[in-house]
C-alpha cells in the first residue's frame, strides 16, 4: 500500500478526533438534522459546533442544505454510520475484556 494511502487513513482518523465530531456524527444516523436540534442535543456553545461542522464538512462527511433559515445536516454516506457502529462495536469488546480481566484479578487476590 502507498504512504499516500496511509496518510489519507491517518488523516481520516485525526479528522474524526474529536469528541464533538464523534457525537455529531452518531447523531446524524438518525437523519438529517438541523442545527438548532444539534445544539441542544451536545448542549455548546454556538460558534464551538459551527467549528466542528466546518472541519465534517470539509472531509466531506456531512453534507449541509438550506431550507429557509434553517441549516439541516447529514450524513455524506452510509459508510460512515457503519464505521460509527463498528467503533461501537470495538469498544463494547475491548471494554467487556477489561471488565473480565479485572474480576479475574480481584478473584485472583482473595
Amino acid at each position: 500500500m502507498p504512504v499516500q494511502l496511509y496518510q489519507a487513513k491517518a488523516e481520516l482518523f485525526r479528522m474524526l478526533g474529536h469528541p464533538v465530531r464523534i457525537r455529531v456524527l452518531e447523531l446524524l444516523q438518525a437523519g438529517p438534522t438541523p442545527v438548532r436540534d444539534l445544539l441542544a442535543d451536545l448542549e455548546i456553545e454556538p460558534s464551538s459546533l459551527s467549528q466542528q461542522l466546518a472541519v465534517l464538512r470539509r472531509a466531506g462527511i456531512v453534507t449541509a442544505t438550506r431550507e429557509g433559515p434553517t441549516v439541516v445536516y447529514a450524513l455524506a454516506g452510509g459508510d460512515v454510520a457503519d464505521l460509527m457502529r463498528a467503533a461501537r462495536r470495538i469498544l463494547t469488546e475491548l471494554i467487556s475484556d477489561r471488565d473480565a480481566l479485572l474480576a479475574e484479578l480481584r478473584a485472583a487476590g482473595s
